[in-house]
């Protein structure tokens, strides 16, 4: 049974969704003015990694993810999203393109990291500017039902009006009246109502006629309109960044609620922010990074995975080089282990007699290998994953695995085929798209070459270590190498 911390209840819970195996799952998505940065991505791998938890699970997950290309302003975290410019307009100005180009330029730049990051796709990417009429749908029912007021061409929600307004983030009315940090809008009746519709100065490129006159969204109600219109009215779970969870979540939940008179969202997931070296992201102190800087310094998408799972995601992941080299180390050994699983499941010299195929669905996990039962480690793996995503302790386990399997002087080609097939479904979650792996076809050995080295072992079981090594020589000169490894002697091309 999964169980998953709910930041609207401050506990773990039994995930139970509101219809029988199946999950509607909304995850906030990027604003396309910027490359996402590696804060961003630690937010996308974990929905991922939710998503592949609740797949393995057995539910179907329907998974929308928005693209924010209108709306989301550059002081949207402060008096409730009505100052600042829009960010796809800064970007415009700065990079001298249109809006739409900006928007398709990052969009791409982020699907390219997603699937870098083998981050599996949601159903749907839907783009705010597609649904400006749901938007103003949502926002004249707002009005008509007293909880939000039009003045001068802006749309305001009345915060007042809504009772619970702070429960996901645990702010009262009261302290946000105070904590205003800038001068209340002046179409405003409370400093923290916040902004559904803005009035669009004349010169303003990104605007829409509506009832109110010409002008464009606040960045709260496109996640509302979006999130009911692919997964209806009350959604089983939602995440987005710790950021995220004021005042983005909050005020989705108060105008949400609002406008349907259900509950938004039973779950509510949030990751914690990602540092560097101990410190806040900025591009000031020279520690800002995307993707591509990984890359450019020599390490894969993966080993950045690797290392976000090695953190619990409702702790700060600490981003340093060092523990970048960390991870490319475990993920090196990952790979190698996992390989050389493959090579002896398919190439054992030994017990050619006791091969069958990869994915037989008659592999049996409960097989004991040296001190592994390997149906034990999945349900151990189980356990952890399910007990609010214990990635940390899932890849223990793991590691354990490789431990205890390269202790041992040989396994089997059965044994091979087990751990490999323990393999397959661990990584159903861990998504690690490993680069070494061999499959059939490129590692297939000739039988003659396959007889020579057979010959070799039998010269060796009779210490003649002369015809042995005159076979090992002739192997090689053929193009094939014979490596002595703990697990038995393994055959495979140059």
């Amino acid at each position: 049974m999964l169980t998953l911390y709910n930041t609207l209840t401050n506990r773990k819970e039994k995930f139970q969704p509101l219809h029988k195996g199946k999950v509607n799952f909304y995850s906030c998505g990027p604003t396309v003015y910027n490359y996402a940065h590696i804060g961003n991505l630690r937010t996308y791998i974990f929905a991922d990694t939710l998503k592949r938890v609740l797949e393995f699970n057995g539910f179907e997950v329907k998974h929308i993810m928005n693209i924010t290309d209108v709306g989301h302003l550059t002081e949207d975290d402060l008096n409730q999203g009505d100052s600042g410019d829009d960010k796809m307009l800064q970007a415009m100005k700065k990079e001298k393109k249109t809006p739409a180009s900006i928007a398709e330029f990052y969009t791409k730049a982020f699907q390219k990291d997603v699937k870098a990051l083998n981050i599996e796709k949601a159903n749907f990417y839907p783009k705010a500017t597609a649904h400006i009429p749901q938007m103003i749908k949502v926002i004249e029912t707002l009005i008509a039902k007293g909880y939000a007021y039009e003045k001068n061409g802006n749309v305001f929600y009345d915060v007042d009006k809504f009772p619970d307004y702070g429960k996901l983030s645990n702010k009262k009315l009261e302290e946000l009246q105070h904590g205003a940090r800038l001068d209340k809008h002046p179409d405003k009746k409370h400093s923290y109502d916040f902004a559904l519709w803005l009035k669009a100065p004349k010169e303003h490129i990104l605007k829409w006629d509506s009832p109110w006159g010409e002008g464009y969204p606040g960045w709260h109600i496109e996640c509302t309109a979006m999130s009911m219109e692919y997964l209806g009215e009350t959604l089983d779970l939602h995440t987005g960044g710790e950021d995220n969870i004021f005042p983005h979540h909050e005020n989705e939940i108060a105008q949400s609620e609002a406008y349907s008179g259900k509950t938004f969202s039973r779950y509510w997931a949030h990751p914690r922010h990602l540092l560097v070296d101990g410190q806040k992201m900025s591009k000031s102190k020279g520690n800002f990074y995307i993707l591509q800087d990984i890359l450019n310094k020599g390490y894969s998408a993966m080993t950045f995975r690797l290392l976000v799972l090695s953190a619990h995601y409702r702790s700060n992941l600490n981003f340093t080089w060092k523990g970048m080299e960390q991870a490319q180390k475990n993920l090196e050994k990952i790979e190698k282990f996992i390989e050389k699983m493959k090579i002896l499941s398919e190439e054992d010299i030994t017990e050619s007699s006791d091969k069958f195929t990869l994915g037989n669905s008659g592999i049996d996990l409960d097989l004991q290998i040296g001190n592994l039962n390997p149906k034990d480690c999945l349900n151990k793996f189980t356990l952890a994953v399910n007990d609010d995503l214990n990635t940390p302790l899932a890849l223990s386990i793991l590691y354990r695995i490789i431990s205890e399997i390269n202790k041992l002087d040989k396994i089997s080609p059965t044994e091979a085929q087990v751990i490999l097939k323990l393999w397959e479904k661990i990584n159903k979650v861990l998504g690690l798209k490993l680069s070494k792996i061999k499959n059939k076809e490129t590692s297939a050995i000739p039988a003659e070459i396959k007889k020579m080295a057979e010959e070799r072992e039998v010269a060796r079981s009779k210490k003649d270590f002369a015809l042995a090594d005159k076979l090992r020589t002739e192997i090689n000169k053929r193009g094939y190498l014979l490596e002595d490894t703990p697990q038995g002697v393994v055959l495979k091309k140059k």
